[in-house]
């Protein structure tokens, strides 16, 4: 476009020239055509300008974006990791809100709070009373993996502990469910020699009759 602006500009000069047009009228013309090309060149910056102010605004959006869903998903932690998290009033406020989790039906919501206390929260009492929920919680979910592995921890880090006995039951219940018979014959049995005063073996006792 520009070779033909400038051919027409030497096809007007020489006619200009040819019909005794001063020079000084010659160089206007070709001071105008400059002008024009570059507005030309000013429109272009102007619109590569917008072009990566745009491109800019969208990248920092995105990065936003990006960032508010990293939050959301560790809105747990960020709630309740904050200094003193050890104290008395954010352990009551974790496990009651596991419990109130747990007694609505909301199992999810409940193991994240179970889980939660269990990390950062010791106590002789609640701790193994979370890792047992957190062991009926995934027993009711079909996650018999986890399940076994939270009782266990619940056996061999409280064996003292009043939900002992109803783990060991468990046990056995989730060797069943595997159908492993034997095995759970074996636990069953163990409850009921072990923790004959408890309740549960009552119920052990039960599911051994019904099973020969």
């Amino acid at each position: 476009m520009r070779r033909a602006s400038f051919g027409l500009l030497l096809v007007l000069s020489g006619s200009l020239l040819s019909s005794d047009v001063s020079e000084s009228d010659v160089l206007f013309l070709k001071i105008q055509e400059l002008e024009n090309e570059l507005s030309i060149l000013r429109n272009e910056l102007e619109n590569q300008a917008f072009l990566i102010e745009k491109l800019t605004s969208e990248i920092d959006t995105n990065q936003t974006e990006q960032l508010t869903e990293e939050t959301d998903s560790n809105d747990l932690e960020v709630n309740f990791r904050f200094e003193g998290i050890n104290d008395l009033q954010s352990m009551d406020e974790i496990y009651s809100n596991a419990i109130s989790s747990l007694e609505s039906g909301n199992l999810s919501q409940s193991k994240e709070f179970f889980d939660f206390f269990v990390s950062n929260f010791p106590d002789s009492e609640k701790t193994p009373l979370s890792l047992f929920w957190l062991g009926e919680i995934a027993f009711a979910q079909n996650d018999l993996v986890s399940s076994k592995n939270y009782f266990l921890d619940l056996i061999t880090g409280f064996e003292d502990h009043w939900r002992v006995p109803v783990a060991h039951k468990r046990l056995g219940d989730i060797s069943l469910k595997n159908d492993d018979i034997e095995e759970a014959k074996a636990k069953y049995k163990f409850v009921i020699q072990n923790y004959s005063d408890n309740s549960v073996s009552s119920i052990v006792l039960q599911i051994l009759e019904n099973m020969e």
